[in-house]
């Protein structure tokens, strides 16, 4: 082989390593961004969906309007839902900064800098799919026995007592199956990525999923694009089984 045949090779092996290396760089920044969406947001949508059903269940007049009022974010269609919150958070005339500018604070640029562009989106992601965690844990608190409570009366339990001791362990169940769901769902997230930030700014908001979509539909990286949609199914699947595994295990030690 001639000496410009090796040097052509090498060029294409360090082409090879330089684009390994921004895929890695690529992938780092994606999980940097879903990891605290999945885990944060998922753990605010479950205490909130949680005490919101738990007061809801000590209401005896009104529970019906409570529902409604409390379910209505999951019923609005997505692209609704980004238009609403961009215009909340827009900079000059967004609701937010309005309210901000009435206790003297400075505007503060929600989708635009890299220090809130990520909870801004995970805020609108909690208010969106917090109703379907409360429903959930609504249907379930109310499945409970009841003769359960009424032994923990007599002997004087008060109501944290109630909820460490009967409450969190009979729910325990409708907890995990809801938390699964919620992570399995919030690690595919790309509506609210695309609607508010479009990823940005930077790659501060990139997620596996938009990462995808600009493989496929802007960068034309047809191949590229289906074997991250291949790598992010099998990893979905691989945490929904381990974690199936884990909850039958406890089930059955119990």
């Amino acid at each position: 082989m001639s000496e410009r045949g090796v040097e052509e090779i090498r060029a294409e092996i360090a082409a090879e390593r330089d684009g390994l290396g921004q895929d890695l760089d690529a992938l780092k920044a994606d999980l940097r961004s879903l990891i605290p969406f999945a885990v944060a947001g998922v753990a605010v949508q479950m205490v909130l969906g949680f005490a919101l059903a738990l007061l809801t269940t000590k209401v005896a007049r009104g529970r019906l309007v409570y529902r409604t009022v409390f379910i209505l974010p999951i019923l609005v269609p997505g692209i609704v839902i980004g238009a609403i919150w961009k215009l909340m958070y827009n900079f000059d005339f967004g609701v937010l900064n309005q309210v901000l500018g009435l206790f003297g604070v400075r505007p503060i640029d929600w989708l635009g800098s890299t220090a809130t562009a990520l909870a801004a989106v995970i805020a609108v992601d909690v208010w969106h799919w917090t109703p379907f965690v409360f429903l959930l844990m609504l249907a379930g608190l109310e499945s409970l026995p009841q003769d359960v409570y009424e032994a923990a009366r007599v002997d004087g339990a008060t109501f944290l007592q109630e909820l460490r001791y009967v409450t969190l362990p009979l729910m325990l169940p409708t907890i995990v199956v809801t938390m699964l769901f919620r992570i399995l769902v919030g690690v595919k997230v790309f509506d609210e990525i695309y609607l508010l930030t479009g990823g940005g700014p930077g790659t501060a908001t990139e997620v596996v999923s938009y990462t995808i979509f600009r493989r496929f539909f802007t960068e034309g990286q047809t191949g590229y694009g289906s074997a991250m949609s291949v790598v992010v199914l099998f990893a979905i699947a691989f945490v929904f089984i381990a974690a199936r595994g884990l909850t039958e295990r406890r089930r059955a030690s119990a």
